[in-house]
């Protein structure tokens, strides 16, 4: 007999000259900002270790400083590590030269633990500057699914605005420093990944 499990993935199947290929697997990323957190950063680093998730960690560069042993784990466990500005500001409001110098305290926080200049930045609350942009390495990394964990420890919500919206090619945005915000990323990596999903890094999206 065979299991439920084993007859949906006989069905996800197509044939190909005669021969049976399996579908490919949804992709989808999850990223969290604002770490790293001296608690909750690794709780979640544990958690993801546990599931064999890499995430994307947007860093604050005064918090990378603090806790540079948190920085260290994030990149020798493979995740990404990226650039959110070293006292997450808002790059529009501020002067350019305040806004370059923010990048690079925060790249050089980063690059003295891990030996490599972060490749991607998330600019603060979303909010690009395009005339900066211009004259940055970083390539900028924004989200497409946020369910506004910052705003409310209701684990339960936080999770069904994630899992409600999940497809193929999504980035989902997080935040390291809340308690909810683990618990429910945990939740929401076991329900996708039993609904078929499979965990990325943003940059497989980026680069295509």
């Amino acid at each position: 007999m065979v299991s439920a499990c084993l007859e949906w993935d006989l069905m996800k199947t197509e044939k190909v000259d005669g021969n049976e290929i399996p579908e490919e697997k949804p992709r989808i990323a999850i990223t969290f900002d604002d770490g790293p957190h001296p608690r909750y950063t690794e709780q979640l680093l544990d958690g993801l270790k546990e599931r064999d998730v890499k995430a994307a960690f947007f860093l604050i560069g005064k918090n990378a400083a603090a806790y540079p042993e948190l920085v260290k784990r994030e990149y020798e466990e493979g995740h990404l590590i990226g650039n959110h500005t070293f006292h997450h500001v808002d790059l529009e409001k501020i002067p350019e030269e305040t806004a370059m110098k923010e990048i690079a305290m925060t790249n050089e926080a980063i690059s003295s633990v891990t030996g490599e200049i972060p490749q991607f930045i998330r600019p603060p609350f979303g909010i690009r500057k395009k005339d900066l942009e211009k004259k940055l390495k970083e390539i900028p990394v924004l989200w497409n699914i946020d369910p506004l964990d910052w705003n409310t420890e209701n684990v339960d919500e936080i999770v069904n605005k994630v899992v409600t919206k999940a497809k193929d090619g999504a980035i989902i945005l997080l935040h390291d420093c809340y308690q909810s915000s683990v618990e429910a990323a945990f939740q929401i990596i076991d329900h996708l990944q039993e609904e078929g999903f499979e965990f990325v890094l943003p940059d497989q999206f980026i680069f295509e």
